[in-house]
C-alpha cells in the first residue's frame, strides 16, 4: 500500500513550522492525509525533506520496496520488522546521505566514531543521535527538542471542539543520557479531519505538538517497543557525544524499565 498519507501525517506539522521539507508542500500533504491515497504532489513534497528521504530510501533499498510503501513509512515513523532486518553497517550510508542534505562533514565522522552497534534507520533513533535540526540546522539539538520531535505516544483524558487534553510520558536527561522522567499533562490543539474524535481513553500518536494519528494495537505496541530499543542504543553515544550534560548521580543511560 502506499504510505504517502501515513509520510504526510508526520511530516506535515514540522513544515508548518518551516523547520524542513519544501516551503510549499503543506497542501499537497493535508490533501493525501484527507484523501488516503498516494498523491503525486505530496509524493515529490516528501522527497524533499532533508532528513527523512534519505531514511526511507535506505530502508526501502534493504526490503527491496518503494521508500513510500506503506511498510517502509511504517519502520520509519512507528516501527516494524523492517527495522530488525536492516545491516547495522548501512547506517553509515544514511549518514553521507544526510551529509549531502545538509550535515555538516565533520558532524558526520563524529557521529561515524561513536556509531552503536545496533543504529536504527527510525525517527526516534534520528533525533536521539543524529540529532534534532542537525541536517537543517533550523532547530538545536535539545532535550525540549527531542520531546517535542520524537513521535510520542499519549492517552486522551478529555476533549473539546478543537483540543485534547492528554496525558504522555517524557523524557529527563540523567548523566549525559536519556531516561524516562515522568507523566505530563498538555492541551493540543487537533484536527477531527485527520484523526476523527478519539474518545477518553484513547491512544494518540504526537509529533511537534500535532496529534498525527490513532494508531492501531499493533502500532501503538510497536512504538513503544521501537522508541525503547532507539533509545539504548543512542544512549551507547550520547555521553561521549556530549549532547546533553552529565550531572552527579548515578549513570541509568539505560532506558530499559
Amino acid at each position: 500500500m502506499d504510505g504517502t498519507p501515513l509520510a504526510s501525517r508526520f511530516s506535515i506539522a514540522t513544515n508548518r513550522l518551516s523547520y524542513c521539507g519544501p516551503a510549499e508542500a503543506e497542501p499537497a500533504l493535508y490533501r493525501a492525509i484527507l484523501s488516503g491515497r498516494g498523491d503525486p504532489g505530496a509524493r515529490n513534497a516528501l522527497a524533499g525533506f532533508e532528513a527523512l528521504w534519505p531514511y526511507l530510501e535506505a530502508l526501502g533499498n534493504s526490503a527491496g520496496l518503494d521508500p513510500l510503501d506503506e511498510k517502509v513509512v511504517e519502520a520509519y515513523w512507528i516501527g516494524n520488522e523492517l527495522l530488525d532486518s536492516f545491516p547495522p553497517g548501512a547506517f553509515r550510508e544514511i549518514l553521507h546521505a544526510l551529509q549531502r542534505r545538509g550535515l555538516p562533514a565533520s558532524v558526520v565522522r563524529r557521529l561515524e566514531r561513536h556509531l552503536p552497534t545496533t543504529p536504527l534507520p527510525c525517527h526516534v533513533f534520528h533525533v536521539a543521535f543524529v540529532g534534532v535540526g542537525a541536517v537543517t540546522g533550523h532547530v538545536p539539538t535539545t532535550l525540549a527538542n527531542v520531546e517535542a520531535c520524537r513521535p510520542s505516544w499519549a492517552t486522551v483524558t478529555d476533549r473539546r471542539a478543537s483540543t485534547l487534553r492528554v496525558t504522555r510520558p517524557t523524557l529527563r536527561t540523567e548523566g549525559g543520557h536519556l531516561a524516562w522522567g515522568p507523566e505530563r499533562s498538555e492541551e493540543l490543539s487537533f484536527d477531527p479531519k485527520v484523526i476523527g474524535e478519539p474518545g477518553i481513553g484513547s491512544p494518540v500518536l504526537i509529533h511537534w505538538g500535532w496529534p498525527a494519528l490513532v494508531p492501531t494495537d499493533r502500532q501503538l505496541s510497536a512504538l513503544r517497543e521501537y522508541t525503547q530499543r532507539a533509545l539504548y542504543s543512542s544512549n551507547v553515544a550520547l555521553p561521549a557525544l556530549g549532547v546533553f550534560p552529565a550531572d552527579s548521580r548515578a549513570d541509568l543511560g539505560r532506558v530499559r524499565s
